[in-house]
């Protein structure tokens, strides 16, 4: 969330620079502005009734005691009408506030200014890309005709117990999703990130402080009877272990990485682009959080793209990487990269991976901040994420490129995780 500072200070280069969201927020902009001027001038009015009010009641016993009863009466009826005037302006002030609080979870963060304007994944700028897509002597099946013919995966069954969307992974294919993951917490820990394994289920105010509520409620799955949201990603539980915290400067960055299965409604979602793995409700995802100095967090937004980059590489995937035009920017980030890889089957790109600086938007609804050693005043921290990564569409791309007449090879790295080097 914007700080009214930031908006007061920037208003016109923020709401110049939100317009690459295909949206107009000058006008809510100058609304919280307009009524935090009002707030202001409640909050003086309110302070110098009681200021008054102090005043006059310490004149009271004053004028009791010389004899001054009509005058001391006169005091006593001033400040019942301060106290009242107190009364309704702690309550307009009360208003006001709410009406801004309600008002600035409407604006989304401002975008880094070199993300290009654009309305949709189209838009999306490619930044660079490496590996070589197979050739296949036969015809290449599609993931779900694999995972059918290896027995690795059972969609049938997923929906039998639990609807469309959730699959059954069995026998190697239950192998493979678990070396997955225990590759990608091996690399996690070599780069520093220190692994913790939170609650798949979050409060409201979890879900409010890292951006997911409001503006995701619909593709979220929620326990009503507990006010409970299974996570979207690992991101949600690891980042809220520091809401409302301050920090030492010198504790940063804060490098957490979690495993956690991932539950989305992906509500709208229909047609071929939904086959087999390419969007499911429930996944299994490694995430990686930083938590850093604003002054170092445009270079580790970079450390963590190469990072993911190099996990990619060493599957021996085809890849490319996007920075996200504004309209394709996720609300809470100021900056995202996306990592699609190739499956070569259905001779598509598919996203893995999105990694985001979130500057202090996340952190200011965290109250999230920070101290320097010689410094007594606190300073919001910035936070980043990325997925490191999400295993559906990965598992897609590497059963249709690694695929052969006679079986599925295992990429080289996964080999020690899974205890065998081909699919047959």
């Amino acid at each position: 969330m914007l700080t009214i500072q930031y908006l007061r200070e920037n208003a016109e280069e923020a709401a110049k620079r939100l317009e690459v969201r295909n949206s107009g927020f000058t006008g809510l902009i100058n609304k919280v502005i307009k009524l935090d001027d009002e707030r202001k001038s409640i909050q003086n009015q309110l302070d110098n009734t009681l200021a008054e009010s102090k005043k006059i009641s310490k004149t009271i016993g004053t004028l009791m005691g010389q004899g001054k009863t009509e005058e001391a009466e006169n005091a006593k009826a001033r400040t019942a009408e301060l106290k009242q005037k107190s009364k309704e302006l702690n309550q307009q002030l009360t208003d006001i506030t709410n009406e801004i609080e309600d008002i600035l979870p409407e604006i989304p963060n401002v975008p880094h200014e070199s993300v290009p304007a654009g309305e949709e994944e189209d838009d999306n700028i490619e930044i660079s890309g490496g590996g070589t897509s197979p050739e296949f002597k036969q015809k290449a099946l599609p993931h779900w005709e694999l995972a059918h013919k290896y027995n690795l995966i059972d969609f049938e069954l997923g929906n039998k117990i639990t609807g469309s969307g959730f699959p059954v992974y069995v026998d190697k294919g239950a192998k493979i999703q678990r070396a997955l993951i225990n590759y990608f917490l091996q690399r996690g820990e070599e780069e520093g990130y220190k692994e913790v394994q939170p609650p798949v289920l979050v409060n409201k105010d979890s879900a409010f402080a890292t951006g997911q509520l409001p503006d995701k409620e619909g593709q979220m799955y929620k326990i009503e009877s507990d006010g409970l949201y299974p996570i979207p990603t690992a991101e949600v539980p690891v980042t809220n272990m520091y809401r409302d915290n301050i920090l030492n400067a010198k504790d940063l960055p804060i490098k957490k990485m979690a495993y956690t299965p991932c539950f989305r409604r992906e509500a709208g979602s229909y047609g071929k682009n939904v086959r087999g793995l390419n969007r499911v409700h429930q996944f299994d995802k490694v995430e990686i959080v930083q938590i850093e100095h604003p002054e170092r967090s445009w270079d580790t937004l970079e450390t963590m793209v190469k990072y993911v980059e190099k996990l990619i590489k060493q599957l021996g995937l085809p890849y490319r990487i996007m920075r996200l035009c504004g309209g394709d920017l996720g609300f809470a980030a100021s900056m995202t990269y996306d990592f699609e890889v190739y499956a070569a089957a259905q001779d598509k790109w598919l996203e893995v991976s999105s990694v985001s600086n979130f500057t202090s938007y996340q952190a200011n609804r965290l109250k999230l901040k920070f101290k320097e050693e010689d410094s007594k005043k606190a300073k919001l921290a910035h936070t980043l994420n990325g997925s490191a990564l999400a295993l559906p569409r990965l598992l897609a791309a590497l059963l249709e490129n690694y695929q052969t007449e006679d079986g599925i090879i295992v990429p080289e790295v996964l080999q020690p995780f899974t205890g065998f080097d081909k699919i047959t």
